[in-house]
């Protein structure tokens, strides 16, 4: 398989999670955001939506979202399982990253923060105070469906549900967003950092990272 993404990218770090999860070996394209690649031909061709990730498949062909992606995986490669073993906990683990891959992270994405200066003449405070009503309550919502106790966010293994609470704490963190409300999110994200599959798949550990960049 080969994973075309960009370092920084939350979609890109959730599918480099489940790939590690899964134990599946891929190639890695770059497509760097912050010099418009993924406006270019090249990309177009693959996502006409001109975002990351797309993934390739063993056959050729090219898949994209995230929630998709992973769906994906878990059909053809059922084991390890990303998924808890009852219905209930399933259907949970899908809510958690529903929400946070159609409620919590767009809101953080960098063409809604290019509007909000851009077009609608926000400064950077009233961006940051934009992002933390909206996308930091956005993740307070989700932190009411992760486990009270544990070490993970549904059962006691990783899987879905924290490939994608992992990427978007990060992107909070970034972004300076008061975490206060959130400490199951905060304990998931720190027993998942003491695995390899999460700390292969960090931002830093990326082949494009560019840990002095600020911003996207």
């Amino acid at each position: 398989m080969k994973l075309f993404g960009y370092w920084r990218s939350s979609a890109t770090y959730r599918i480099r999670i489940l790939l590690n999860l899964k134990g599946v070996a891929y190639d890695y394209e770059a497509v760097d955001l912050r010099a418009g690649d993924q406006r270019g031909v090249a990309h177009l061709a693959r996502n006409p939506q001109a975002l990351v990730p797309v993934l390739e498949t063993d056959g050729g062909k090219r898949l994209v979202q995230s929630q998709a992606i992973a769906e994906y995986l878990e059909e053809t490669i059922p084991e390890p399982s990303i998924l808890p073993k009852s219905p209930e906990d399933r259907a949970r683990a899908r809510a958690i990253a529903a929400a946070i891959a159609c409620e919590a992270q767009p809101f953080m994405n960098l063409r809604v923060q290019q509007y909000l200066k851009q077009d609608v003449g926000l400064d950077d405070p009233s961006v940051h105070d934009w992002l933390q009503h909206w996308g930091g309550g956005a993740m307070k919502a989700v932190e009411s469906l992760i486990d009270a106790q544990g070490q993970f966010a549904v059962g006691d293994a990783p899987g879905l549900a924290e490939a994608f609470i992992v990427p978007q704490l990060y992107a909070a963190q970034r972004f300076k967003l008061n975490l206060d409300a959130l400490p199951r999110m905060k304990r998931v994200a720190a027993a998942c950092a003491e695995l390899a599959a999460f700390q292969d798949a960090h931002p830093d550990a990326q082949p494009d990272a560019q840990p002095d960049v600020q911003g996207r």
